[in-house]
């Protein structure tokens, strides 16, 4: 899937939102434009355990809107992050500030800063009042939740608010992808959670056309 994109839109501050650029030119020049119908996924997808809504975010479209500027792209990678029963999961501290987002509706965006230096993008799942959440890892033309994230101007300001066109970011669903097409393998980064936790296959990635 190409991402699509329409004219160049400020980004917070004023600079312009370059990203994808190249790829976007190419999808223009051909003709292809975002689709007029395409369906917002919202609460009762995200209303899930989340390592079924992170698998079955491998696929669909991540739609960031900046100005008069929208981007697409498939999302290719997740992490997902049980409850707070899961030792590698911000819940399992417990209610703090920083986690109450966890709390909120399906599809609250929950976005936080670590490392000093970059933002991660999550999506909560499961019912209002359960903290679990789906950590966005990839899209199709960027690698790694820092850089999705800087690429996307995705900041603490969408933190709390829901995945939807009024926010400026949210999912469109697409062709649901073959289970035969996505890996699964342990969590990036989680020792710190222990051995049965660092274990578990809870990250999804998009493998090769099969």
């Amino acid at each position: 899937m190409a991402v699509k994109r329409h004219a160049p839109g400020p980004r917070p501050g004023g600079a312009v939102c370059n990203a994808f650029s190249v790829e976007a030119a190419d999808a223009l020049r051909a003709g292809t434009a975002p689709p007029l119908s395409a369906a917002v996924l919202s609460a009762p997808f995200f209303d899930r355990p989340a390592d079924a809504v992170a698998r079955d975010l491998i696929g669909q479209t991540l739609v960031r809107r900046i100005g008069g500027s929208e981007t697409r792209s498939m999302i290719v990678e997740t992490e997902a992050y049980l409850g707070p029963h899961d030792r590698a999961c911000h819940a399992a501290r417990g209610r703090t500030p920083r986690t109450e987002v966890m709390f909120g509706p399906p599809g609250t965006l929950y976005v936080y800063f670590i490392y000093g230096m970059h933002w991660m993008l999550n999506l909560v799942t499961g019912p209002e009042g359960y903290p679990a959440a789906v950590l966005v890892r990839g899209l199709r033309e960027v690698s790694g939740p820092g850089r999705l994230t800087a690429a996307l101007a995705i900041g603490k300001d969408l933190n709390g608010r829901l995945a939807a066109p009024a926010s400026g970011l949210w999912v469109e669903a697409a062709p649901r992808v073959s289970a035969r097409r996505i890996q699964r393998t342990a969590r990036i980064g989680v020792d710190y959670a222990g051995p049965q936790w660092a274990a578990r296959k809870l990250r999804f990635v998009l493998g090769p056309d099969a």
